[in-house]
């Protein structure tokens, strides 16, 4: 494979299990879900494994590609829906332990040091829409459809929530919560649960695209534009100002910001 002239390859890396692939692909790190027959529902071991890849993935890759095999992109966590194992509930702080996976796992994408690419087809439900929400650019087919379901399963979806807090505005996130509606990919990328809408034929030209464009762009920038957008939300106006300009002048002062 080449991209904008660099000779790539694809290699593969430790990984737990055949549900989720990893590979090196040139300055990528491609992460694809792969439970096509189960709409890539996503268990909590396969969870686990993401959050390891997402926060190790600057150690051997310049951004991240996540995608996944099949007709849908994640119908949500596995147990979703499920009859519980014992009709007892667990006491509270049981109950919080339990949800620490996937709190760790949507905590990853914005830890993460690298830009994360998510490409969305098909059905993004629940777990699949925050963990496509969270990706720093996020593609999606015209055809795909994200829904928060919780509520219809008598669960109260703070957990969904918290991916979404700082990607979705309020009136957006209660009417998605509320109502359970199954909404398009141009009212997602009205929402702001997607950064772009393609039609499904151009989906994997719009993925190279950006692929080449990561791939033409010196990694102390991309690393400093995601700092940038993970800290300065935050920040009062004046100190958002001061950090840009001070990680203006240390990301560019970098040797390796130098055009070739």
């Amino acid at each position: 494979l080449t991209v904008t002239g660099v000779q790539t390859c694809a290699l593969p890396i430790s990984r737990m299990s055949n549900e989720l692939l990893s590979t090196i692909d040139g300055p990528a790190l491609r992460i694809t879900i792969n439970r096509p027959e189960a709409g890539n529902g996503m268990s909590d071991d396969m969870a686990l494994e993401l959050t390891k890849l997402l926060e190790t993935a600057h150690e051997r890759a310049q951004f991240v590609v996540l995608k996944a095999a099949g007709k849908d992109f994640c119908i949500g966590r596995a147990s979703m829906g499920a009859a519980p194992a014992t009709p007892a509930r667990p006491e509270a702080l049981e109950r919080r332990d339990q949800s620490e996976v996937v709190f760790n796992c949507y905590g990853s994408f914005r830890r993460c040091a690298l830009p994360v690419v998510g490409i969305v087809q098909g059905r993004a439900l629940g777990f699949g829409a925050s963990i496509a929400a969270l990706c720093d650019i996020t593609i999606a087919s015209s055809e795909a459809k994200f829904q928060i379901p919780e509520m219809g399963h008598n669960i109260m979806p703070t957990m969904v929530m918290s991916a979404l807090i700082d990607r979705v505005p309020r009136k957006h996130l209660g009417f998605l919560v509320y109502s359970t509606d199954v909404v398009s990919a141009e009212d997602a990328f009205k929402y702001g649960l997607v950064s772009k809408v393609v039609a499904p034929a151009d989906l994997e030209k719009a993925e190279a695209d950006i692929v080449a464009r990561l791939t033409a762009t010196p990694q102390p920038a991309q690393t400093g534009v995601k700092e940038y957008l993970r800290t300065a939300g935050d920040m009062h106006v004046a100190g958002a100002v001061d950090f840009a300009r001070n990680i203006h002048a240390v990301v560019n002062s970098s040797s390796k910001m130098q055009r070739k």
